[in-house]
């Protein structure tokens, strides 16, 4: 897909983030509106993917306090740069288990908890009985490919039970992707309706983590409390390193 030219390239000043940022906060505003909720009830992550320390430490210094990262060892790297931030760092890109302890120092928040393996990796062990505790999120795939991130629908109480298992991770609520080949508010829809049986299980784990850039307004429509946004405010990503 060829870049927006009315976006920064990665190599070029970025003067436009803190019109951006506002265009989307006021784009949350009116969706939250439209929904008959109040915006106070979202959390914007900004995920910033690709793009160097300096844009986050910007995007703090303009009120953001939330963001994710796809990828561990860039995440990491940011997260010891940035660390005399107060921001909460999400983790929301596949998640390898032996990677899971060494995202746990930097995270707060795993918004892809898909596999046994995964979740596991964040129980006691012998070496460590008493680790900290993050708030987690099942990953749900909405897609009928299994090769895609996160559980089956069907999986999803098995999953959320062996979260509350493991008492390290507190279990928030469910994250998807919208396919890209469905209309984005049936599935959000679609989710919001899992997210009660995952409610149903773990009263507290009321959150849903859904809308990116280009769907934010339809998942706020259908109880989104989490909106993961990148390109929208960040400007082009950067090549991949």
């Amino acid at each position: 897909m060829a870049a927006d030219p009315r976006l920064p390239s990665a190599s070029s000043p970025d003067d436009g983030l803190e019109a951006r940022l506002a265009s989307v906060r006021s784009g949350m505003s009116d969706a939250a509106r439209a929904a008959g909720r109040s915006v106070d009830e979202l959390t914007l992550v900004v995920v910033t993917k690709y793009h160097p320390a300096s844009l986050v430490r910007d995007l703090s210094a303009l009120g953001v306090t939330d963001v994710g990262e796809n990828r561990h060892q860039e995440a990491q790297a940011k997260a010891a740069e940035l660390a005399d931030l107060p921001l909460t760092w999400h983790f929301v890109g596949q998640l390898q288990s032996k990677k899971a302890r060494q995202v746990r120092r930097y995270a707060h928040v795993v918004q892809s908890l898909d596999r046994d393996s995964v979740v596991d990796a964040f129980a006691p062990t012998e070496a460590e009985p008493e680790p900290p505790v993050i708030d987690g999120f099942v990953q749900v795939n909405l897609t009928d490919d299994p090769g895609r991130g996160g559980v089956q629908p069907d999986a999803v109480e098995a999953m959320a039970e062996r979260v509350l298992a493991t008492g390290t991770v507190r279990l928030r609520g469910v994250m998807a992707v919208a396919p890209l080949d469905e209309e984005p508010r049936a599935a959000f829809a679609r989710l919001r309706s899992i997210s009660s049986r995952v409610v149903s299980l773990a009263p507290g784990a009321t959150d849903i983590s859904a809308g990116m850039s280009g769907d934010y307004a339809e998942a706020v429509l259908e109880g989104a409390t989490h909106l993961r946004i990148g390109t929208a405010i960040t400007g082009n990503r950067p090549v991949a390193p």
